[in-house]
């Protein structure tokens, strides 16, 4: 599985950081931890990186087998 943020080009490195984080599981905690800044520091980083109006998009390679011929046979 992969991620694409679009609109990433808006947020800061820092903002960056905090939402790649937060968006492969981890706590914002944990998120502190990883970036040695306290957890209202990360709110405020994933605050303002969500009004900056960014998503994620899970790319799912077809190669996975998730849709077979039997399922392509079916459309």
């Amino acid at each position: 599985m992969q991620l694409e943020i679009r609109g990433a080009e808006k947020l800061s490195f820092r903002e960056k950081q905090a939402v790649i984080l937060k968006e492969t599981g981890n706590s914002n905690e944990a998120i502190s931890k990883r970036m040695g800044i306290n957890t209202a520091t990360v709110a405020t980083l994933l605050s303002r990186a969500r009004s900056k109006g960014y998503e994620v998009v899970i790319v799912i390679p077809t190669t996975l087998g998730l849709f077979g011929t039997e399922d392509e046979e079916e459309v």
